[in-house]
């Protein structure tokens, strides 16, 4: 049996874990980190990362080394739709004038390079069974195993991070707060190209676009209905390309710039995307990103909740670990603080994944670019966790 004794360990090194390591490994907590993928290791993911996201990387002192791996500075959004086209340069707000849109390959890297540095112990070929309980309850650890055997992992809380299928969330039997319908897919590929700007297109039952990411490749990407999404691949067949076939209908300028020759990435995607809110925390535990709040990928907004809820939730552990009378409040406000600033967003995203007519489309996009300014606005003003006590 291997074993180790922290004060938390966090299950899952991706953006949601990896942020909350290196956040309570920086306020001075010893924190374990296990994933049962090995790094560096892709995953799906919607890439780009929102302003309110960027304003986190800046404040973590992590933004340049994101830029420094190759990710192309995005200044410009594009979007098309039966009403017209539109472009705006992203401004300097909150210290932060582009948006970046990486591989994920390459952004969890370097948040768990960061946690390593910051003092995380990683341990990565790790798969969790299950969370240890003492004799009232309380969840006091995990028990695991990789290729040599056994591992159990004592600590004061246990976090999960580990996705929308999350172990440590059934194990804990985190309750539904709030579930709204799931009728939302979306598809994407990564092509090679020319790609100067973030692109949007709109049209009836599809919203399509461009990410400009590493290598210069672009995450060429599709939403629709569920319904839709499985029509054109049995329509495709085994032989056809669904996502090249729904371009040419929804995003005929995009179209027109890939082909099979430009691809360099197989399909990904989802078919069926949740919208749901999980309880955030209970005795001894606590969830963060898609294991806690999960919607869908229209609005691309989820590293950037991850790292919100990240360091929501370092705050809110970091006084708790510091005075034990403090828990209950402390993780009821990390709770209540995580919905509050995630419903607009949530709401939102909801709607849009109903594809309303295209008109409200963008009146509703307009209020989800007024929302994540707002919670940008927000996030600047924090003060990170463990900074009272340093500055003590």
């Amino acid at each position: 049996m291997q074993t180790h004794d922290v004060d938390v360990v966090v299950v899952g090194a991706r953006c949601a874990g990896a942020g909350t390591a290196l956040l309570l490994a920086r306020a001075g907590h010893d924190v374990l980190l296990l994933d049962r993928a090995t790094f560096p290791s892709d995953t799906v993911s919607t890439h780009v990362i929102a302003r309110s996201g960027m304003v986190q990387l800046h404040r973590w002192g992590l933004l340049e080394a994101v830029v420094a791996s190759g990710a192309p500075r995005l200044c410009r959004v594009e979007f098309t739709s039966e009403l017209g086209f539109m472009a705006r340069e992203v401004k300097d707000r909150y210290g932060v004038d582009f948006l970046l849109a990486p591989r994920r390959v390459v952004l969890d890297e370097i948040l768990l390079e960061a946690a390593r540095a910051a003092g995380v112990h990683v341990r990565t070929g790790v798969s969790v069974d299950g969370v240890v309980r003492d004799g009232e309850g309380r969840v006091t650890g995990v028990h695991a195993h990789d290729v040599h055997g056994p591992v159990e992992a004592r600590a004061r809380y246990v976090v999960g991070a580990d996705g929308l299928g999350s172990r440590v969330a059934r194990a804990v039997g985190a309750p539904l707060l709030l579930v709204r319908p799931s009728s939302g897919a979306a598809q994407y590929a990564y092509h090679a190209g020319n790609w100067p700007a973030i692109e949007h297109h709109l049209a009836d039952d599809a919203f399509a676009g461009i990410f400009p990411t590493h290598g210069g490749q672009a995450c060429v990407w599709v939403c629709a209905p569920e319904q839709v999404v499985r029509a054109h691949r049995r329509k495709a067949g085994r032989a056809g390309d669904p996502l090249l076939q729904m371009l040419e209908l929804a995003a005929p300028g995009i179209a027109a710039r890939v082909d099979a020759t430009t691809r360099r990435s197989p399909v990904r995607g989802m078919l069926r995307m949740p919208n749901h809110i999980r309880q955030a925390s209970g005795p001894g535990w606590a969830l963060v990103g898609d294991a806690g709040c999960h919607r869908d990928a229209i609005t691309g907004h989820g590293i950037s909740d991850a790292f919100r809820d990240a360091e929501l939730l370092a705050s809110a552990l970091d006084t708790a670990l510091r005075d034990p009378a403090c828990e209950t409040d402390a993780l009821t406000a990390y709770g209540l603080e995580r919905d509050r600033m995630a419903r607009d967003v949530f709401d939102l995203t909801c709607e849009l994944s109903t594809f309303p007519r295209q008109a409200r489309f963008l009146e509703l996009q307009k209020r989800l670019a007024l929302a994540i300014d707002v919670m940008a606005g927000e996030l600047s003003g924090r003060r990170l966790p463990g900074a009272a006590t340093a500055a003590a």
